[in-house]
């Protein structure tokens, strides 16, 4: 999969702030991610980010 930085992600599963967007801060091995509803950080292993993405937002849609 394709990721590039600040790409906003919309996750299968929803964060317990009840957001499901996040944000691309680092991408490698392991991506690092920022919730859009409450900030919280996290890095995860790229597979197992590439497999809990439900779809890439669109440039029109992040407004």
């Amino acid at each position: 999969m394709d990721l590039h930085l600040n790409d906003i992600l919309e996750l299968k599963k929803e964060h317990p702030c009840g957001s499901r967007r996040w944000e691309v801060l680092r991408v490698g091995m392991d991506i690092k991610l920022r919730c859009l509803g409450c900030g919280h950080e996290l890095m995860a292993p790229r597979r197992k980010v590439e497999k809990s993405i439900k779809r890439i937002v669109l440039e029109e849609e992040k407004a």
